[in-house]
């Protein structure tokens, strides 16, 4: 039976979650069209719908490539996250107790979760962890923004890999293990401030440097002649005012030109 092209966008996305391709991964339309065995065309109208969903972006001349969010669409997508999912217990708590049924399968959720932690598949670690929290929204009964969470999720897991986060797969198991604990007991109010408590913890651990200014160097060296020429001039002048005087030990004055 030939491939759709849900499918081959369902497994790019669970790659994502799986942390099986990194931010930037080219996905070429022939490479890929060989790999599931399909035309062209149908591999990219799933890259397209991909692109619309904002986990890959395409480019004229290079061609399509999973996406590198910037700081500040990580920033966004945890907003985001947390509207969607604390949102989504509240209304929850709203309707009432948890369904059996739904506890159960988020239980088992859970124990895939522990026996994942105890493997050396780290993919399959990886996706599960980030999956609880589209298990979570389809066990609150939307199934709507259980997939739009998959979307931000595989974002999230991208922004992980690219900012290097120290977030510990242990910790973040036992978080879910205790939101399913409250949602259990009907406590929705604690559901929603663990959650809220979960993925700030999952953010904060990202290594996220301060934004640099990328044309300094540049700027420095191309700098107009005639400043740096008065600046040592003026500095000859500092000299002989201050005779005797040991020189300072260095001068942000400098043209990169002068050392050349």
């Amino acid at each position: 039976m030939a491939i759709s092209a849900s499918e081959i966008s369902a497994r790019i996305v669970e790659a994502v979650m799986a942390q099986k391709l990194a931010p930037g991964s080219r996905l070429g339309e022939q490479q890929l069209a060989m790999l599931f065995d399909c035309s062209r065309t149908i591999v990219r109208e799933a890259l397209t719908r991909l692109a619309a969903r904002g986990i890959v972006t395409v480019s004229a001349r290079r061609g399509w490539f999973v996406i590198e969010p910037s700081q500040d669409e990580a920033r966004e997508a945890f907003e985001a996250r947390r509207v969607i999912e604390l949102g989504l217990i509240r209304s929850a708590g709203s309707a009432g107790k948890i369904e059996k049924p739904a506890l159960r399968q988020l239980k088992a959720h859970l124990q895939r979760e522990k026996a994942a932690l105890k493997e050396s598949d780290v993919g399959n670690r990886s996706f599960l962890l980030g999956d609880f929290h589209v298990c979570l929204a389809e066990c609150l009964g939307n199934t709507l923004l259980a997939d739009t969470l998959r979307d931000y999720t595989a974002r999230t897991t991208l922004i992980a890999m690219l900012y290097q986060s120290t977030h510990d797969a242990v910790q973040s198991c036992e978080d879910h293990v205790q939101i399913v604990a409250a949602l259990e007991r009907g406590d929705h109010a604690a559901a929603e401030a663990l959650m809220a408590e979960h993925i700030g913890t999952v953010q904060a651990a990202l290594r996220v440097q301060a934004p640099t200014d990328p044309l300094a160097q540049l700027r420095d060296a191309l700098a107009p002649l005639h400043n740096t020429q008065a600046a040592v001039a003026a500095k000859g002048k500092r000299r002989k005012a201050g005779a005797g005087t040991a020189p300072p030990a260095s001068d942000s004055s400098t043209y990169l030109g002068a050392l050349l």
